[in-house]
């Protein structure tokens, strides 16, 4: 099966977990068989392998997830890079390029798109699996699923089937309507959009070179910035006459929104929280060191992480994306592909930060020209290189780089360091990249 999870967005609505840097993709708020923690896209992944351990998985994304992406599931997946945002039908054309042209996948070979992030179980993977079947062997250029409703939803558009068989030709699609034209929608046997379909390759080639003047991935890539921002919908869909929709009836939730996200959580907290009796329907995300005590509150939810503190009724937590645009504010916690970083403390002249490398990764070799850096290891056993020289350092040792001096560090165990920045202009533009 070849895959393309599509993966964009900051995930505002999930401030403050979420960030330009962590969409909430990369939140680990699912618990695991283990008891341990995992993200959408982690728990997405694994699903797949779990029905197809030889799925082509390709993540279509922005330049600014792939740490996060090869931080949670490594390096073996593929991943489309976006150089800016061009809305789904520019990314799904760069995805299919890329497939083609990098990954060597033939044009008669099915190819499934969908969201990275839903929560399901894993019927809804069997299902994608024989959407890409049906992609394959049928006489529609697009095959889609259709999500069965379960409630009249004013936020998902609508595919009216011209039956009820499971594979049906599509009749029309209407746009997200009120919840009483909703219920009219359904009496007529309309689906959920879930934004999933299938394709063979060399179809939505050819539509993309219909609209893009492109020889090739690598040309498509670098003329990505011209192109024009338009759906995959507006662009493909409206204009296809040949589509199907296959009916999905399993569990399918959309974890865009607090109310959503908490729906999926097996327990009322994570983190340090304390909820006396007088609570009913809260729930508490704490990514902070500190507690979070909730009293007599009713259908709340509670975040706190480094980027702020959220405290909304549950219904309202759906309306605060125009709210978070206006916080304009140094972004305190991310994932990168050698582990992660904290911000600690802020200062005129200087900001601190907890830094953790996984075990056999490093950063990059690179200076900076505007500040002095103090490496303060708190915990494991790694080598540093400072200006071409080597040497080991362990939990106590500090170590000093002036502006200017090239430096990396390595982890040979599990390392944390506290990092100390001392500049009169500290700025994550003030970093060059070295070899060594």
């Amino acid at each position: 099966m070849n895959i393309v999870l599509l993966s964009g967005g900051s995930g505002k609505r999930l401030w403050p977990l979420s960030n330009d840097t962590r969409s909430k993709q990369f939140i680990k708020i699912f618990r695991t068989d283990t008891g341990d923690y995992e993200s959408m896209v982690q728990r997405v992944y694994r699903q797949i392998c779990a029905v197809d351990a030889t799925a082509n998985v390709t993540i279509a994304t922005s330049k600014a997830q792939v740490s996060a992406i090869h931080n949670q599931l490594g390096t073996d997946v593929g991943i489309s890079v976006e150089p800016c945002r061009r809305d789904t039908f520019p990314a799904i054309a760069l995805a299919a390029a890329y497939l083609h042209d990098e990954r060597g996948v033939l044009e008669t070979e099915s190819v499934v798109v969908c969201p990275v992030d839903p929560y399901v179980e894993q019927d809804y993977f069997e299902a994608l699996k024989e959407l890409g079947r049906q992609a394959a062997q049928s006489e529609a250029n697009l095959v889609l699923m259709g999500i069965e409703p379960t409630y009249p939803s004013a936020k998902y558009g609508y595919i009216i089937p011209e039956s009820k068989n499971t594979v049906s030709r599509v009749s029309m699609f209407k746009e997200k309507p009120d919840e009483e034209t909703a219920k009219d929608y359904i009496g007529r046997g309309a689906l959920w959009n879930g934004g999933v379909f299938a394709f063979r390759l060399g179809y939505v080639l050819r539509r993309a070179h219909e609209l893009i003047s492109f020889k090739d991935y690598r040309d498509l890539y670098d003329k990505y910035d011209t192109l024009q921002k338009i759906s995959f919908d507006y662009a493909v869909v409206e204009h296809e006459p040949q589509i199907e929709v296959m009916r999905f009836s399993g569990m399918w939730k959309d974890m865009g929104t607090w109310n959503t996200l908490t729906e999926a959580m097996e327990s009322p907290s994570i983190g340090k929280a304390i909820l006396n009796d007088m609570c009913d329907n809260v729930h508490v995300v704490n990514e902070l060191d500190v507690p979070v005590l909730c009293m007599g509150l009713k259908d709340v939810v509670v975040s706190a992480s480094p980027e702020g503190i959220l405290v909304s009724d549950k219904a309202q937590s759906s309306y605060i994306k125009p709210f978070v645009d206006t916080i304009d504010q140094q972004i305190m916690f991310a994932e990168k592909s050698w582990g992660s970083f904290r911000v600690i403390d802020i200062e005129e002249g200087s900001m601190t930060i907890k830094v953790t490398l996984n075990a056999g990764h490093k950063m990059n070799y690179h200076s900076h020209e505007r500040r002095d850096e103090i490496w303060n290891v708190i915990a494991g056993e790694g080598r540093t290189i400072i200006d071409g020289v080597e040497q080991k350092v362990s939990a106590g040792d500090v170590v000093t780089m002036k502006a200017g001096t090239p430096h990396t560090i390595i982890a040979d165990t599990a390392l944390q360091v506290i990092e100390v920045q001392i500049g009169q202009e500290i700025s994550v533009a003030d970093k060059k990249k070295l070899e060594n």
